[in-house]
């Protein structure tokens, strides 16, 4: 069995005011060339197919496009699930009727516990999908109070799936979650927590002979090479300039199983680089290039309409930084700012409350802030 596994196109990606529809839709048909040569036998997408819940009509006909070239016409089977930025209602809106295609999305928590099943002549393999979903919507799917973040909520949904487990079978789970040990970039949308932790230990995935995981951007093994994100397939924030994109294929039989990874190749390169304003203008750093990039100037002194200057010689100058401002920031800004990304929704409001109040926020308020929150939350996925 060869399998293909990607994530995390976000399709209709804005990128500093730019649509990145063109260029998607380019790279998507380099994954249509590889697929061709690969021949693979599944392929699946864990999450993010969308980079918002309403996309734009472009990313959508993108997606259509995909989706009957490879299901339609090379007859090749995918397994998608919806990520945190997917819509569960809209992605999978028609997904009964796509399964005569060999396309099969799963969207909500009943279809967790219906596996995919493929055969060859020595091995079944079991595909269980399971799509973003939020703790509070595990807690009411098994009444099970107990489960408040998003760990529990993992765990229970692999114990109710290991009960079907059987011998001389093969598992492939395909998540989109944020396993701990994994490493962020500014690029993913921070995941709820609602109640406690975003974070799953990758012990849960033990029993399962691959885990095809999408949510973080970076290509890259979680404790063990078969617990893996594939990555994104495009660069999206500066952070992720050092990044390779790539796509991961697993050759799985009975006995044995092979990771490898093919490359993935945009029109333009998302970099970062730094130098003098003026060795810019003299194409000492790096010559003229349509590349995006994020320039770090190391100048002290006042430069006139550097933005203008600079943008003659590289038209996607998305980013213009004075390195000495950074510098000179204070360690407390920046302690800060790292205080506040690691802080819950509530937390924040808790902060923000008191910063304009004076006052610590009541624990009658934080409930019913708690208790908006997470309605805002449901609600926006349902859209």
């Amino acid at each position: 069995m060869k399998i293909l596994h990607t994530a995390d196109w976000h399709l209709g990606k804005i990128v500093h005011g730019l649509h990145m529809t063109e260029e998607q839709d380019l790279v998507l048909q380099q994954l249509i060339d590889i697929i061709r040569q690969e021949k693979p036998d599944v392929i699946i997408i864990a999450g993010d197919l969308y980079d918002r819940a309403v996309p734009p009509r472009e990313a959508v006909e993108i997606l259509n496009r995909f989706f009957t070239k490879v299901s339609v016409e090379l007859e090749i089977p995918i397994l998608a699930i919806a990520g945190n930025h997917d819509s569960p209602d809209r992605l999978g809106f028609g997904a009964s009727i796509f399964r005569s295609q060999q396309l099969y999305l799963a969207t909500s928590i009943k279809e967790i516990f219906q596996p995919i099943k493929f055969s060859d002549q020595e091995t079944d393999y079991y595909f269980h999908l399971v799509p973003y979903v939020e703790p509070e919507q595990v807690k009411n799917y098994f009444e099970d109070d107990s489960i408040t973040t998003h760990h529990d909520a993992m765990k229970r949904i692999v114990e109710e799936i290991k009960k079907e487990m059987s011998e001389n079978t093969k598992h492939i789970l395909i998540g989109h979650a944020f396993i701990a040990g994994g490493m962020e970039s500014e690029s993913e949308e921070r995941l709820t927590m609602i109640g406690g932790s975003p974070y799953i230990e990758a012990d849960l995935f033990r029993s399962f002979d691959y885990v095809a995981l999408g949510h973080l951007h970076q290509a890259q093994r979680i404790t063990d090479d078969f617990i893996r994100y594939s990555g994104s397939i495009m660069k999206y924030s500066f952070s992720e300039a050092h990044h390779n994109k790539s796509i991961t294929i697993l050759e799985l039989d009975k006995a044995e199983k092979k990771l490898t990874t093919i490359p993935l190749t945009p029109p333009r390169d998302l970099r970062k680089v730094e130098g003098y304003f003026q060795d810019f203008l003299d194409g000492q750093v790096i010559e003229p290039t349509e590349d995006y990039l994020q320039i770090q100037l190391l100048d002290d002194g006042q430069i006139i309409d550097p933005v203008s200057k600079l943008r003659k010689r590289f038209p996607n100058l998305l980013r213009l930084e004075r390195k000495h401002h950074l510098i000179h920031q204070s360690l407390k800004e920046i302690d800060t700012i790292k205080e506040k990304q690691e802080m819950t929704h509530e937390q924040l409001f808790a902060a923000f409350y008191q910063e304009i109040k004076g006052t610590e926020l009541t624990e009658k308020r934080a409930d019913y802030i708690k208790e908006i929150i997470q309605d805002v939350i449901v609600e926006e996925r349902g859209k």
